[in-house]
């Protein structure tokens, strides 16, 4: 990079130094061919293509001299590694560990170097739902249940919606049950998975599903799937429901939200609604919510709150579970993107 670097002007090379390595990921996927670069996306996951499209759309228009220290940047690092052939298990690891994160790496070595996985199961990330569930469909609720509860909360609801439905309520019951998952367990859990993929797991005791695992899932659900499963589970076991509900996304999490879908729901909700429910509201998310209104509008808001003396516990939080049913409902429509709930995320 010394060349490039020697040649560029301090603002240049501030911009260079403030790119993010998905950026210059992406600079390089641009200096490829078309074919090469659909090749490489061809291999990613729906997450990482939408990371990196982002990416590719944010650098275009960068001067030349940024391009160019990208690229010396890219081929120095490649010239460091001039071990090849020697070590090439471990290096290969921790290049999928360095890329990819621990979990996923995993997930990939399990494919190219099944010898080294330990957690063969999470093979089935990189699957798309539907082949997930006609890879499940026939095995034992418990099983389907335990495989569901490992997968991302977005897949594992994709893959519940597939299943039938009268399989569906079971499952979620039965994840929102789950708790340690002892030995004999995994034991069986492997035999169904060397089945498919003929692969080893490492047989230890782990954490998986409960009420919360379950919520998650039900997060990534639509309203009317979770209504139904939540109707079924609640026949049998209303306090689990109850649990799984409460766990569920909540008026909080809107917090986490981008400015521009909580304007647009904003401009769906009633104003003596929101007064009501920023009752109850911390402030850092009331704050959140004031900067997405107008100061004039925000200063109403706060003028309503204080005319509006104490109120019960009760209406505040009947308050927010409506404008929470229109944020899924928006969510659902595609409206609006809720972080930590269905549909991917932007950045």
């Amino acid at each position: 990079m010394a060349v490039a670097a020697e040649a560029m002007s301090e603002d240049e090379r501030s911009q260079f130094e403030r790119l993010t390595g998905t950026q210059k990921s992406a600079i390089l996927m641009m200096l490829l061919g078309e074919d090469e670069a659909s090749e490489i996306v061809r291999n990613l996951s729906p997450k990482e293509v939408q990371h990196l499209g982002t990416a590719m759309y944010s650098v275009q228009g960068l001067d030349q001299d940024t391009v160019n220290a990208v690229l010396d940047e890219f081929l120095a690092i490649i010239k460091a590694q001039t071990s090849l052939g020697m070590g090439a298990g471990n290096y290969i690891r921790n290049v999928m560990n360095k890329a990819l994160g621990e979990d996923k790496a995993q997930s990939v070595l399990s494919r190219i170097a099944p010898s080294t996985s330990a957690r063969p199961i999470e093979i089935l990330d990189w699957m798309d739902a539907r082949s997930i569930a006609e890879l499940i469909i026939d095995e034992h609720p418990q099983i389907i249940a335990l495989i569901i509860s490992y997968l991302d909360a977005g897949q594992a609801a994709d893959v519940l919606g597939l299943l039938p439905e009268a399989l569906q309520s079971e499952i979620v019951r039965r994840i929102a049950t789950l708790q340690t998952v002892g030995p004999d367990a995994l034991a069986e859990l492997e035999n169904v998975m060397q089945s498919k993929f003929k692969a080893n797991a490492s047989l230890r005791a782990a954490k998986v599903g409960g009420v919360d695992a379950a919520a998650r899932i039900m997060n990534f659900t639509k309203q009317n799937m979770e209504q139904r499963i939540m109707k079924d589970i609640s026949r049998n076991d209303r306090e689990l429901m109850q649990a799984i509900t409460e766990s569920m996304f909540v008026f909080d999490n809107l917090i986490m939200s981008d400015e521009r879908s909580l304007q647009t729901l904003l401009r769906s909700v009633d104003n003596e609604l929101l007064v009501l429910a920023l009752k109850g509201a911390d402030e850092p998310l009331r704050e959140k919510l004031f900067s997405c209104m107008s100061k004039r509008a925000a200063a109403n808001i706060v003028d309503e709150m204080e005319a509006l003396g104490p109120v019960r516990l009760t209406e505040v939080q009947t308050a927010q579970k409506e404008i929470i049913n229109v944020a899924r409902r928006m969510s659902d429509e595609g409206t609006i993107v809720l972080a930590g709930r269905g549909g991917d995320d932007f950045v």
